[in-house]
């Protein structure tokens, strides 16, 4: 039991382990992949869910261990919800390698509005955010136009500019979740003003997405998506960003990279993915690490 009565030993959450096609998942482990010959950060990983409701789970040690058995030496664990953000705080308490993320997902925005309780829960936020040295990051917060409507789109917008707010006044890393909403992305952080540091989780847009984002001083995070056959304009908008803005991350247990698409993934498989990145950028997979590792230390405000 965690000093705030977290049990980091329990997930707060599982996936379902029926995907959205209605068919179950291919949940077997994928083997370990060969080790990257330099230490490189995942940027952003949920250790806190399950993959599946029968409590099949890799533990923070376990996952740890997995991830620095193949370089992946330090790990941003990132809460979506009060459960999820109080769970990152008490994880990255306990463990050296990781730092925590606290923020309400776009997609919580509209519930806790209608709840009346958006106020009270982005209040929790900003105790945890103050409660450890080791919460680097606000977010994952932005917005979400893919699974809520536009009735939800104004509890969104307010939360977010809130989340934007407070990483700006704690000064600590925004890192922004953009789901079909590219425009009003950069539309309301011109509005709010981008903070010091800015990184776009799993960046999924084009070329000029990437030099908007950028322009803006953000780093961009590659998630496993980059690995997929159909995933050309991705590997374009990687291709036009500096090498000095580009990390990489798993967004784990969600978007496992090619070979293992569809299987649960986890932070000791970002080899594939960084290959995939070296490939794509034409350098030597050395070089691409020494630059996620150095980006990492930027990005977060440091090293631990």
């Amino acid at each position: 039991m965690g000093s705030e009565g977290v049990e980091v030993e329990r997930p707060t959450r599982e996936r379902a382990a029926i995907g959205e096609d209605g068919r179950s998942r291919d949940r077997t482990r994928p083997v370990v992949p060969d080790p990257l010959p330099m230490s490189v950060v995942d940027a952003h990983c949920h250790l806190d869910i399950a993959d599946g409701e029968d409590g099949a789970w890799l533990s923070p040690a376990e996952a740890i261990k997995l991830a620095a058995s193949v370089g992946v030496t330090r790990i941003v664990q990132i809460g979506c919800d009060l459960p999820g953000s109080a769970w990152a705080v008490e994880a990255a308490t306990q463990y050296p390698n990781l730092i925590a993320g606290v923020s309400l997902h776009p997609n919580e925005a509209p519930k806790l509005k209608a709840a009346g309780e958006l106020d009270s829960a982005l209040a929790e936020i900003e105790r945890l955010a103050q409660s450890s040295p080791k919460v680097r990051v606000i977010g994952e917060t932005g917005l979400d136009y893919f699974r809520t409507g536009e009735d939800g789109r104004d509890a969104q917008h307010e939360s977010f500019a809130a989340h934007i707010e407070l990483a700006k006044r704690l000064d600590k890393t925004l890192m922004i979740h953009d789901r079909d909403a590219h425009d009003d992305i950069l539309k309301i952080l011109d509005r709010e003003g981008v903070p010091d540091r800015l990184v776009m989780h799993c960046f999924s847009g084009d070329t000029e997405f990437a030099r908007e984002c950028v322009n803006r001083g953000a780093f961009l995070s590659f998630a496993g998506v980059i690995t997929f056959k159909n995933a050309n304009s991705l590997r374009n908008a990687l291709a036009v960003t500096p090498l000095d803005r580009v990390l990489v991350e798993t967004d784990a247990p969600y978007l496992t990279p090619s070979p293992h698409r569809g299987q649960p993934n986890a932070s000791y498989l970002i080899p594939h993915t960084v290959r995939k990145m070296a490939g794509t950028l034409n350098i030597s997979v050395a070089e691409l690490c020494e630059a996620l590792n150095r980006n990492a230390d930027r990005a977060f405000g440091g090293t631990w």
